[in-house]
């Protein structure tokens, strides 16, 4: 397949082409596209043999469900079969953003879309070009990032490219995306509201319109065998090629270990990784050192963490070690995606321990 690569600037749309993509949708074709969170692979959502392209494109298991990405409000009513009034507090604060809601679904909506399920995830971007493209397209766009199939999630076109020219009809390149996470994920086809999947719109943020919100098991524990509701719960997501473990611990003994296994796979001739902090990237020796940033600036750590992966790939980093980051707030997100992308490979040192 030729794959046509194309610029367009948020700034100032070229709308025939986005005339162009949205008719590739319409046909049945895929376009990767920019949203705020990561880059998504579009397909008509409402086309069954759209979705399973989607699957093909990223070697997507086809049990793990697209998001449903809409433009307006009113074009969830043909989709979602139950709607619960909570869902428009929730859309008048947080939509178009990075949060997508989870409800039960209509028959208009294929069940290759959903994974097979009779729920419905949906979300609407913000991204001006996104939205242009799903109004163009028909109002219907399942959209996964555009990674293949367990790699660190796009946030630039680069590794759009990189991971789906030839497989893919159009590829748009609308820079880099400003959040580098993808969304929070929440179900509300239970009793009570449940994270499946946390991001930018935290577990705190929900509480002030929803009360008591639960955070699903799967989020941060190892992939059980029930059928995921959500993208990313069961199988493993955003692996850099190297082999990744975290370090949990007192920052002076995780500096401590993490240095003594850097000499030793340096020893043996591998080529090694570091994921720190400004405030600790200097005490490391490595081949590649990267800062996600200020320890308290989650969310500039969330936007810069696919990136640093992705370039540890490009650098044939071969063993990454990576700091623990605090598990509150977007910090849940971003250890969500860690422990991912880790095969939750994490090292535990405790207070006190002897780590030279």
């Amino acid at each position: 397949m030729n794959t046509q690569i194309i610029k367009i600037d948020e700034e100032n749309i070229d709308m025939e082409m986005i005339r162009k993509a949205g008719e590739i949708i319409r046909l049945g074709g895929l376009v990767a596209f920019p949203t705020e969170t990561v880059y998504g692979l579009g397909g008509d959502a409402l086309n069954a043999d759209s979705s399973r392209k989607i699957y093909a494109a990223k070697g997507r298991p086809s049990d793990n469900p697209l998001i449903v990405h809409i433009a307006n409000l009113e074009a969830l009513f043909s989709i979602a079969r139950t709607i619960p009034a909570v869902t428009f507090k929730l859309a008048e604060r947080y939509w178009p953003g990075p949060l997508t809601m989870i409800f039960e679904k209509t028959d208009k909506v294929p069940s290759q879309t959903t994974g097979g399920l009779e729920t419905v995830a949906v979300r609407m971007p913000s991204d001006r070009i996104a939205r242009a493209l799903i109004e163009a397209s028909g109002g219907y766009i399942a959209a996964p990032s555009t990674n293949r199939s367990g790699r660190p999630s796009p946030t630039v076109a680069k590794y759009v490219i990189e991971d789906l020219d030839g497989r893919v009809d159009m590829i748009i390149d609308g820079g880099e995306a400003r959040l580098g996470l993808e969304s929070t994920i929440v179900d509300l086809t239970g009793e009570k509201p449940v994270i499946l999947r946390p991001g930018y719109i935290t577990k705190e943020m929900l509480e002030e319109i929803l009360g008591s919100v639960e955070m699903d098991r799967t989020a941060f524990e190892e992939n059980t065998s029930q059928p995921p509701k959500a993208p990313g719960m069961k199988y493993r997501h955003y692996a850099p090629r190297g082999n990744l473990t975290i370090v949990e611990g007192e920052l002076e003994q995780v500096r401590n270990f993490i240095n003594r296994e850097l000499r030793n796979s340096e020893d043996q001739g591998s080529r090694t990784g570091v994921i720190a902090t400004d405030e600790t990237a200097g005490s490391y020796r490595a081949s590649s050192i990267k800062s996600v940033g200020r320890r308290k600036d989650e969310v500039q750590i969330a936007r810069r963490l696919f990136r640093i992966l992705r370039e540890f790939d490009d650098e044939g980093i071969e063993v990454i070690y990576s700091e623990s980051f605090e598990g509150r707030g977007v910090g849940q997100a971003v250890m969500n995606r860690l422990l991912k992308a880790a095969g939750h490979q994490v090292i535990h040192l405790e207070k006190g321990s002897n780590s030279e």
